[in-house]
């Protein structure tokens, strides 16, 4: 089964989905907006979030100026992944399908760490906010632990679970509790539960689609080590985990 990647362009053409306008459906204000005091300070309930001046939230364990970077491994990993996914996507589910273990794999053997780019390309070509929706949801699954924010994000892109194209089926709080209950660190997180209803990390997944979009990157699912495309057959993303493993591989030992 071909798996067409989703470029950031113009509009729906030859099953390319492809992006010109602001997202507009997103629950969260605009990205501008948003200030943040340094991650990872307690809040009032315990969790590690910080709310600084303005209304963004980062979720603990993550980093950078406004807590949207997300780096999940061991610190002193020599080499450093870079995935960037929508997740409401069907060709970033069937790459997490067919490479999400295997990446899952790798984090714990220190092969390397993985900073994690998400984008909103659907919510802009099609209309609706389940990517943001969804990645609020992952912010607030990130609050509680990297494992509950990895095996969530496998649950969101499972086959089983993962909506088609046409459905924004991301965009029901309701959905994606239901979806959470498959994840033992979240299924009685009171937390994560209302953090998911109350939208607590909108702003946060806001910013993280806006950083997304001054990357550079036009198409997902992609990945880079240490900076450089990752490609398997037809110079398309890997998206067996046979054929990303090879890209690695020959990637670490310099081509």
């Amino acid at each position: 089964m071909a798996v067409v990647g989703v470029t950031v362009a113009a509009a729906v053409v030859a099953g390319v989905l492809v992006i010109t306008d602001d997202d507009k459906d997103s629950r969260a204000g605009s990205a501008n907006d948003v200030v943040q005091s340094p991650p990872g300070t307690p809040g009032p309930d315990g969790s590690g979030g910080s709310q600084g001046p303005g209304n963004l939230v980062a979720p603990a364990h993550s980093s950078g100026p406004s807590g949207t970077t997300v780096v999940i491994g061991e610190a002193d990993a020599g080499h450093t992944l870079d995935v960037y996914e929508d997740v409401r996507c069907p060709p970033c589910a069937s790459f997490d399908q067919g490479v999400g273990p295997t990446i899952a794999k790798d984090i714990k053997a220190g092969k390397y760490k993985v900073s994690f780019h998400f984008a909103a390309i659907l919510d802009k070509s099609m209309g609706g906010n389940g990517s943001a929706n969804a990645l609020s949801a992952l912010g607030a699954a990130l609050d509680v632990s990297p494992d509950a924010f990895l095996d969530y994000k496998a649950a969101l892109m499972s086959s089983k679970n993962h909506p088609e194209e046409s459905k924004d089926s991301y965009a029901d709080d309701s959905r994606l509790l239901a979806v959470s209950q498959e994840v033992y660190a979240l299924k009685t997180n009171a937390s994560f539960r209302e953090a998911l209803r109350e939208g607590t990390y909108d702003p946060w997944a806001k910013k993280m689609i806006a950083d997304f979009d001054a990357s550079g990157v036009n198409s997902t699912p992609a990945v880079k080590l240490d900076g450089s495309q990752l490609t398997g057959s037809g110079g398309s993303t890997p998206m067996t985990a046979t054929e990303f493993t090879e890209a690695v591989n020959k990637q670490v030992k310099g081509g």
